[in-house]
């Protein structure tokens, strides 16, 4: 069994934000199996004169350890959703079937094919288009009471692992759901990120096409160890992403003239912005480097190929006014606007440029 959470552990760090409903889904759980719940609510530091107070939430790391010695204790890792019990190991051996794929797009298109040979009462499906691609699940029953828990906890669990495969956070651009929001609906945004509806036509995960493309990160060795611990990837937002240079380099180039802030980015790519500041150095970058990265190439492209004032070609590089461009790109450069323009149109090039 999990050990209990230690008195310790339950800090702000560790903010409620996972609903109760989700506790009275695993304890419905319980009561079709004829079990008692005590010890999972007790290792999990749950009281239960709470489970039934709809206004009341619990810590991710709460979560995990219930979540982990429900799955135990009940020998389900479906924890009831499904007509028959995942033994505990079940979603591990469909990891490791996904394990050799060269990239992430393959591992999930495998993770999706060999969910069937576990269950039949769902079935997932990867879909792709050019910029998004989508990780669809279909209902081959009706899932009951337990149906939302199911939902979520799928595609929780494929993106915590698709996660961990590639060693990024995989964002969400949307997540769709067929059931009416419920009152817990703020909770998904935390869950999920991004954009989510419900009422839709059935349970779904949009994402960007080149989290696909990237190359799987992680060995059997670390696969052994993964297992021994894999709960908090299914509960806990994926810290590391990738890409996150990519898709900052891709808001700023698409809105060069627009007045980028931190916040601005990062309500865009639904992190925080002390968030978006780590990744960015992780990934040894700032986002001032990335916005004069941007604004110089624009400027040197209007520059060359337009006859554009310097103020226009100001404005389109997304300064505010034409004094501080002019400073900016004599620093870049060594050269004002005007006598690089000069050295493009036939003069000797800059030699700095």
């Amino acid at each position: 069994m999990l050990h209990p959470i230690p008195d310790n552990a339950l800090e702000s760090r560790h903010p409620a934000v996972t609903p109760m409903a989700f506790v009275r889904a695993i304890l419905l759980a319980y009561e079709r199996r004829g079990l008692s719940p005590a010890a999972a609510l007790d290792a999990a530091q749950i009281a239960p004169g709470i489970v039934n107070d709809k206004a009341s939430r619990i810590t991710a790391l709460q979560m995990e350890v219930l979540s982990g010695f429900a799955m135990r204790e009940l020998d389900d890792e479906g924890l009831g959703w499904f007509g028959r019990r995942l033994p505990w190991g079940s979603y591990g051996m469909l990891a490791r079937a996904s394990l050799s794929a060269p990239t992430l797009g393959l591992a999930l298109a495998r993770w999706c094919r060999h969910h069937a040979l576990i269950t039949d009462d769902i079935g997932l499906q990867l879909q792709s288009g050019n910029n998004r691609c989508q990780l669809a699940v279909s209902e081959h029953r009706d899932l009951g009471e337990l149906r939302e828990f199911c939902l979520v906890s799928v595609l929780r669990n494929a993106l915590g692992l698709a996660s961990w495969f590639i060693d990024s956070r995989l964002p969400v651009v949307s997540a769709q759901f067929p059931f009416p929001a419920p009152p817990h609906a703020d909770a998904y945004r935390v869950l999920f990120g991004g954009k989510v509806v419900f009422d839709a036509p059935h349970a779904a995960v949009e994402l960007d096409t080149r989290y696909l493309e990237l190359p799987l990160k992680r060995d059997e060795t670390a696969m052994q160890q993964m297992l021994q611990r894999a709960l908090p990837l299914m509960v806990r937002k994926y810290r590391r992403d990738r890409l996150l240079v990519q898709r900052v380099r891709q808001i700023l180039a698409g809105t060069p003239d627009a007045m980028h802030s931190a916040r601005t980015l990062a309500d865009e790519l639904h992190v925080s912005t002390r968030t978006l500041h780590r990744q960015l150095k992780e990934e040894g970058a700032s986002l001032q480097t990335l916005k004069d990265e941007m604004r110089r190439g624009k400027a040197i492209e209007l520059l060359n190929r337009t006859d554009r004032p310097i103020k226009q070609v100001a404005q389109a590089a997304g300064f505010a006014g034409e004094k501080s461009f002019i400073r900016a790109f004599r620093a870049w450069t060594g050269h004002s606007p005007a006598e690089y323009r000069k050295y493009a149109r036939g003069a000797m090039p800059p030699s700095n440029a």
